[in-house]
């Protein structure tokens, strides 16, 4: 493991949101620091998969020779106030020794991440290793547009107006959870429903809420699927990104 302190000549580390998948919704001030950055950390599941994020990113930064980190992060779950599983701490702290090797060295890292880089991503479990063992790293983090923000706005349709609530919610919170949630508020985003699909519509049919719902699969990327009736989509294998909105209240004006 590094020491604990970094050199003074120590680079600065940026968090860089990419957006969902198209590079258009790419932000100016990510593909500035993505340019300027000699080394990226990408994310990847397996170790002989490919980085969705390194694909967005080099779609509007060209190459130029920098160095590219591919880093393994296992696709499992994690629950906050729990110890993690060995595998993903053993993962997370092998991918910021890399990232810290390379800072020690006086160059700057930008990690991008699909989405936003604040919302379920994996930049902040590598930020915690590496401020476990360099607690004065530099960080910059970028803001990304959203999945939830790209779909809605696919549709023309607005996530939440005036005094609605909404939520964000991983689809892999239990049923009486879930319940609780879409009865009791006006909006929801549900992220990750690729697993759950079929028993999220018997839920949503079971409150009378199947027809509030779109599905989009795959939102920005090639092969993007919107379901506006999320029925048809019942036993299909969806992609990983795919995020569904319900939304209880029709926009009114008058």
């Amino acid at each position: 493991m590094s020491s604990q302190h970094p050199t003074p000549q120590s680079g600065h580390l940026y968090l860089v949101g990419v957006g969902p998948g198209d590079p258009e919704l790419m932000t100016y001030k990510a593909a500035r620091l993505l340019d300027a950055a000699r080394v990226w950390a990408v994310p990847k599941a397996r170790r002989n998969g490919s980085s969705s994020a390194l694909r967005i990113a080099s779609q509007v930064v060209p190459g130029n020779g920098r160095t590219v980190l591919e880093l393994c992060f296992p696709m499992q779950k994690v629950f906050l106030g729990r110890e993690a599983d060995q595998q993903l701490l053993d993962a997370w702290g092998s991918a910021a020794d890399r990232v810290i090797a390379h800072l020690d060295r006086g160059e700057d890292v930008a990690f991008p991440t699909i989405g936003d880089a604040t919302l379920y991503s994996t930049a902040f479990y590598l930020l915690a290793m590496i401020k476990e063992r360099r607690p004065d790293t530099r960080v910059t983090v970028v803001p990304g547009i959203t999945a939830m923000a790209a779909c809605a706005a696919s549709q023309s349709s607005p996530l939440a107006l005036g005094d609605d609530v909404l939520a964000v919610v991983p689809a892999a919170f239990e049923d009486d959870r879930l319940r609780q949630i879409l009865t009791s508020l006006d909006a929801v985003v549900l992220m990750k429903v690729h697993r759950r699909l079929d028993t999220l519509i018997d839920l949503l049919e079971e409150l009378g809420l199947v027809d509030q719902a779109v599905l989009t699969e795959r939102s920005g990327l090639p092969g993007e699927r919107v379901y506006t009736d999320v029925r048809a989509a019942r036993g299909r294998e969806l992609h990983y990104f795919s995020t569904m909105v319900v939304r209880k209240k029709r926009v009114r004006v008058a």
